[in-house]
Order: C-alpha cells, then sequence, then structure tokens
C-alpha cells in the first residue's frame, strides 16, 4: 500500500474520478454513528484499513474532518468492496458498545419546550440537579419554546440517538400535539420518539369565579345554572385547541351539549385567572398549584377535582369521577423523552437515572410542595405503553370534540 500525497481537501484524498476516502471519524459521522468520537484520537492499523476500503460518492455535501493523526492512503480495489459495510459495522458496534458502557461520560441536554417558570420548566430543573448529581455529569435545561412544542420536539428527533439530548414535554407538547399537528411534521412522531418514563402529574381543578356573587358551588348547580342560561357561561382557556379548552368542551357534551362560550387567554393560566378574578370568565379547569393562593383566598371555588383520588390539603372537594364524569379533564402529566433509535442499553440507564432522582427525599420534598404527584411508569415497555395510550386518548378526544385549532 502506497501513501498519497497530501490531499487538497482537508479529510478527505481522491481515489478515482467521482470518487473519495474518508478519514474513520468523518465516515462515522456521515453514518450518524458514535464512533465519530475516534475522530479526536489515533486511528489504530484496523481503522486505517477499513477507511481504505470505505467509498464515498463525491458531491455527497459531507464535510470531511481532519485531525493530527490522520492517515493518507488510497482506496484499495478488488474483492474487499463487498465486505466493507460488515467490517465498518462491527468496529462501529463496538465503539457503540464501549460508549454505552460508559454511559453518561459527558454533558446531557434536556430540552424544554416553553420558557423558563412554568410548571414543566420547574420539573426540567429539580430533576435533572439530581440526574446531574447521580450521575456525575453535568445535565443541562435548554428552553426551546414554540410551535406547540414542535420546535422542541424536532431538535430532540434530529439529534443523535445516544442518550445525550433528551425532553421534558407534557400532555400537550407530546400527546396533543402529535394527534392535532401530525401533517405538520416532517416525520411519524410514534416512530421517532420513545417514552422513558412519566414523571409527575399535577392534578386540575374545575372552578368557578365568586366574583360578581356567581352563585355555583357545585358541579350539578354548573350544569342548571348553564341549561338555565344558554351562551352566558364562558370558560377560560389558555389558548385555542389547548387541554383545558378541550377539557371544558368535553364536560358541556357530556353533561348534555351545554352552550357555553371559550374565552382563550394568550398570556396562559395567569391570565384565564385575571379574566376569573374579574368575572370575565366564570369557570376553568387549571392545576392546583397554579391557583391554590387565589382558593386559600376564596376569590375562586374548586367544585371538583381532575385526579384518582382525592388530595389531603382538599379532602372536600370530590374527584371529576365522583362527581359523575370519569375520564373527563386532564392530568397535566410531564415526562421525559428520546428519541426513538437511542440503544436499549442506554435507554435503561436513562430510566433508571430519572426514576431513581423523582424517589429522592429532597426531590420528592421540592415536587410535593408545588402540588405535584410523582407517577414514574414502572418500566420502559410500561412506559411506551403509558405514552401509547395518551395519544389515542387524545384521539378520541379531538375526534368527539371538534374545535377550530387553525
Amino acid at each position: 500500500m502506497s501513501s498519497a500525497p497530501a490531499p487538497r481537501t482537508p479529510g478527505a484524498t481522491r481515489a478515482a474520478p467521482g470518487e473519495y476516502v474518508f478519514d474513520f471519524g468523518t465516515v462515522a459521522k456521515i453514518m450518524g454513528g458514535p464512533a465519530y468520537s475516534t475522530a479526536h484520537g489515533p486511528c489504530v492499523e484496523g481503522d486505517r484499513m477499513i477507511v481504505a476500503l470505505m467509498r464515498m460518492p463525491a458531491g455527497t455535501g459531507a464535510e470531511p474532518h481532519s485531525h493530527p493523526n490522520e492517515q493518507w492512503i488510497y482506496v484499495l480495489q478488488g474483492t474487499f468492496r463487498g465486505t466493507v459495510v460488515v467490517v465498518l459495522f462491527a468496529v462501529i458496534a463496538l465503539q457503540t458498545a464501549t460508549a454505552q458502557d460508559k454511559y453518561p461520560s459527558r454533558t446531557i441536554r434536556i430540552i424544554v419546550p416553553y420558557a423558563p417558570g412554568g410548571a414543566t420548566d420547574i420539573v426540567a430543573r429539580i430533576v435533572a440537579d439530581e440526574m446531574q448529581r447521580l450521575a456525575g455529569q453535568p445535565v443541562i435545561v435548554l428552553n426551546k419554546p414554540g410551535a406547540f412544542g414542535m420546535i422542541a420536539i424536532d431538535e430532540m428527533v434530529k439529534s443523535a440517538p445516544d442518550g445525550y439530548t433528551l425532553m421534558i414535554g407534557n400532555v400537550s407538547t407530546n400527546a396533543i400535539t402529535p394527534v392535532l399537528y401530525a401533517n405538520k411534521m416532517s416525520y411519524d412522531y410514534a416512530q421517532k420518539v420513545t417514552a422513558v418514563t412519566n414523571l409527575i402529574g399535577i392534578p386540575a381543578f374545575l372552578l368557578v369565579t365568586t366574583a360578581n356573587d356567581f352563585p355555583v358551588t357545585t358541579v350539578k348547580e354548573l350544569i342548571d345554572y348553564a341549561k338555565k342560561n344558554p351562551g352566558k357561561v364562558r370558560y377560560g382557556t389558555v389558548g385555542v385547541g389547548s387541554y383545558p379548552h378541550y377539557d371544558m368542551a368535553y364536560f358541556a357534551k357530556k353533561a348534555g351539549d351545554l352552550q357555553m362560550t371559550a374565552l382563550p387567554n394568550k398570556n396562559g393560566a395567569s391570565g384565564v385567572i385575571q379574566d376569573m378574578l374579574r368575572g370575565d370568565s366564570q369557570a376553568s379547569f387549571l392545576n392546583v398549584a397554579s391557583t391554590a393562593g387565589q382558593v386559600r383566598a376564596g376569590k375562586l371555588r374548586p367544585i371538583a377535582l381532575v385526579n384518582a383520588k382525592r388530595l389531603p390539603d382538599y379532602p372536600d372537594i370530590p374527584t371529576m369521577e365522583e362527581a359523575g364524569f370519569k375520564d373527563v379533564g386532564t392530568v397535566a402529566w410531564n415526562g421525559l423523552f428520546a428519541p426513538a433509535a437511542t440503544p436499549k442499553p442506554v435507554l435503561d440507564k436513562l430510566f433508571a437515572l430519572a426514576t431513581n432522582a423523582l424517589t429522592s427525599p429532597e426531590v420528592a420534598d421540592k415536587l410535593r410542595k408545588q402540588h405535584f404527584e410523582i407517577t414514574p411508569n414502572e418500566s420502559l415497555a410500561a412506559a411506551k405503553n403509558w405514552l401509547a395510550g395518551e395519544i389515542a386518548h387524545w384521539k378520541t378526544i379531538t375526534q368527539e370534540v371538534k374545535l377550530e385549532t387553525h
């Protein structure tokens, strides 16, 4: 084997008209394999031979990578061509196994589809801090709001499936968005995203205002009032097509096709609360954490709870099921997600990291102070089934309740 002259294009040598040979790290990068890390250190003889056998068409748009230990050699001709892929994949598999054994060995990024300060961001930062302590590696939270969560989802699914780029999302971004906006995604969400585990559930109240002496104190009274005053009950939502919008529309349908009017507020839960305090809207589904202060002050009145059981802090508030409306209302969960192609050993380690973080006494205390319920799945398989069930549920809701969301 003879040495090639110094190449004109860094990281690649001309092999034949229309063909080039790349160093091993570049090949791994192009193929999306974790062996790209080998470009930062010496290549062994076996790696160089594989590079020599690897043929890349010109004009692929790949940017060759160069490093000090790079070896320049011509592409070998002959019967090796049929065995190249097998050998190359074997080397990449070996590199992958090594990377999985050491996972995590560098910074983990967790993308949040909202601006800082909201419930999902709070949960992400509490969990990330504990995961960092347990893993011994940095775990950072990046806020990527917008497009109903699609900006955050898109960044995650297009990242390397190696466990270093994850997402913490909620029912809106990771169950409703894939249903309502599937045609706006350039990929099949179910094929590209996997759930690592549910993290927490956020119970919600069905609330009414006490402003202007609004007389309702129970679910039955709200239904009766709406029937006697068609179109006059306004309910607050955090946006058109949001889960509180669907929840109240679904409640109205199940309660006898009540005629109530949606009043969306672009400022989210805080905006809806202000509308209710003024009496501009009379009812809404809002999470317990956001409304606890106004409930204690007597300015908002909870008439039912969206949760599997009553809360110790509100023992007199019945659940929606107890009020006769099972499956109406949303426990606004937060979950941890990863690219679906992430290797199973890495997902196993992520599952252990996340669930161990949730059981930390300090984390549990912080979450419960926010009225968040800790709800991890029992296994990766259970997490997968849970997410599939949530998406199926929202397909049903969006089919039964037709809202103008575009």
